[in-house]
């Protein structure tokens, strides 16, 4: 009887695995559809570029320039050959040019044979070229690196592991195919980031959990912390009196041509939530994963014991948590906040600048939404996993 139960529920779980794929697929699809109308993310009538490879340094000229009495800049030249490796010109062999500026503190290095460059297709009357080198390609690494991290999930988390690929494509292309097209397309940011979250925290769970007490659990836990961070944000925005005007990117984006300007407040609300929706999902799975051992080593638990022992847990998490989120938003603003700091005249005028207002109120609103999911999975965790067939 037991092993026909098993069965049953194996055979239950792989259908749910493949149809929230599907679904997901499809979702994303329509998705995409609806959200890419009137949008194109490359300018057709941009400087075209391709992908080449140095084959042989052909000339090197260095000049001097004095612009100040003071300041004299050193000004090199380089003149060389490449095979072009993509696009329609893709085998070629055309010569084009290097400039470094001794100016600009943290211009790229001079070109070497054998280097893999990015080339516009970009007149240099110096050297009479028709190719000017602008980077070095770099996202050939970054997709090894990528690769080798795909394989350590394998080898460590094995079929979890792939799950975790799977759920993480699908979030990137949620946010890269769907979210952000829907932005430029002029959509409501409010309602398109709530479903974002909606559908990352529900195919997460189904793919790499199944669909069960566990992570119906979790996913009720992770809704009730999205809210209640949406909902301070709001709140907060209002009585701040925030203007979503915090940098220079924000000034570009007001300028757009969109069916409707873009709400930089609106923007500010989807950073806040889908930034917290990672580290609010990791606590609400860990409660109910780790409340879930404890109900099936003891039959004889109470939805009151258990809320206790998942509020015990959400303790000993929430210091490591709380930290993981105010950290990552430091790192990521460290280069702003030492300009503000060194350009800045006083530590008054610093803390009520808008741009470090949003990065506080990121790591506080993400900290308090951590705080309410551990309370709100263990409430649901007592009712879900004590509840009598």
């Amino acid at each position: 009887m037991k092993l026909n139960l098993k069965l049953k529920r194996n055979k239950k779980d792989y259908i749910v695995y493949f149809l929230t794929i599907i679904l997901s697929l499809l979702l994303l699809y329509a998705g995409n559809q609806y959200a890419m109308k009137g949008v194109d993310f490359f300018d057709d009538e941009a400087i075209y570029s391709t992908k080449a490879r140095v084959v042989e340094i052909l000339d090197r000229k260095t000049s001097e320039t004095q612009y100040y009495p003071s300041t004299i800049i050193e000004e090199i030249h380089v003149k060389f050959t490449c095979e072009i490796l993509t696009g329609e010109h893709k085998g070629e062999i055309v010569e084009a040019a290097q400039n470094i500026d001794s100016y600009i503190m943290h211009e790229l290095k001079e070109v070497e044979v054998g280097d893999k460059i990015v080339l516009y297709e970009l007149r240099d009357e110096g050297f009479q070229t028709d190719w000017t080198l602008v980077q070095y390609v770099r996202a050939d690494t970054m997709i090894w690196l990528g690769a080798a991290f795909f394989v350590l999930l394998l080898l460590f988390g094995r079929f979890k592991g792939f799950n975790t690929i799977i759920s993480l494509s699908f979030t990137c292309l949620a946010i890269f195919f769907v979210f952000i097209p829907s932005i430029l397309s002029g959509k409501n940011i409010y309602l398109w980031s709530i479903l974002t979250c909606i559908f990352t925290i529900a195919m997460t769970l189904m793919v790499i959990y199944g669909a069960g007490k566990k992570s119906y659990a979790a996913g009720l836990g992770c809704f009730g912390g999205i809210i209640v961070s949406g909902a301070l944000t709001q709140l907060m925005s209002k009585i701040l009196g925030l203007t979503g005007l915090v940098s220079d990117e924000s000034y570009y984006l007001t300028m757009l041509e969109t069916e409707t300007p873009i709400d930089l407040k609106a923007i500010i609300f989807a950073a806040i939530i889908i930034g917290a929706m990672g580290a609010i999902m990791d606590v609400a799975i860990s409660i109910a994963s780790a409340l879930y051992e404890i109900k099936e080593q003891s039959e004889h638990q109470t939805p009151s014991s258990m809320i206790r022992s998942g509020i015990r847990i959400g303790q000993d998490m929430m210091g490591t948590m709380a930290n993981t989120l105010i950290l990552a938003y430091i790192g990521s603003s460290l280069s702003v906040v030492l300009l503000l700091l060194t350009y800045n005249s006083s530590m008054l005028d610093l803390m009520n600048r808008e741009m470090v207002i949003i990065e506080i109120l990121q790591a506080l609103i993400g900290s308090i939404g951590l705080l309410f999911t551990i309370p709100l999975t263990s409430i649901v965790c007592g009712l879900l996993y004590t509840k009598r067939s």
